[in-house]
């Protein structure tokens, strides 16, 4: 039975909780997210892995609870960045830039890796999970079209699109072919230029 050191129960299993996140957190940039098992987890953590399965039952869980995490920190981030009056071209910038400060800070193997390292069903759910930030993303693109900044013919399809240009910047990152501030150039000049609007 480990020992209990905060004051209550339900403060024990936050705190605990809090450090089995931790620990994915430093596993994932040490090794990726494919690589990691319970046992990893647990170890670092400082538990049992009895004590793991009590807070998740698996992999997936633990990584959608993590992903979520990641989702939350992304949009008060976002939130927290962005200039006063931002324009749609300055709010673009501010995203691609904390969507690549993520994959530096949290590496994770392509899509389909992911997908077949968790199976269909969790990577669904996980996709699910970062959905929130798919709607910044919208929103951004549907501001810009409405002042007249932006040209995008299919706001949806284009969000689909601008994302997978920043994830096409993984492997370069990870591997320090690019630096944080290249690719956020790369990636922020190539799609404004998309969307009819030249990079200042």
């Amino acid at each position: 039975m480990p020992r209990i050191s905060a004051a209550t129960i339900g403060e024990h299993r936050t705190q605990t909780r809090e450090r089995i996140l931790r620990a994915v957190s430093r596993l994932i940039r040490e090794q990726g997210i494919d690589t990691i098992s319970m046992t990893d987890v647990a170890g670092e953590a400082g538990i049992t892995r009895t004590v793991l399965y009590n807070y998740f039952p698996d992999k997936a869980a633990l990584l959608l609870a993590f992903t979520e995490r990641v989702t939350h920190y992304f949009i008060d981030s976002y939130e927290r960045e962005l200039p006063e009056r931002a324009t749609p071209a300055e709010r673009l910038r501010v995203f691609v830039r904390l969507q690549l400060a993520g994959l530096l800070a949290h590496p994770h193997p392509g899509p389909a890796d992911l997908s077949a390292a968790l199976g269909p069903d969790a990577y669904q759910r996980l996709a699910d999970h970062v959905e929130p930030m798919q709607r910044i993303l919208t929103g951004i693109i549907d501001s810009g079209v409405a002042s007249g900044d932006f040209r995008a013919a299919d706001v949806t399809a284009t969000a689909r699109m601008i994302l997978a240009v920043i994830g096409a910047e993984r492997v370069p990152l990870l591997s320090g072919a690019v630096t944080a501030d290249e690719a956020e150039e790369l990636v922020s000049g190539f799609v404004l230029r998309g969307l009819g609007c030249p990079p200042a």
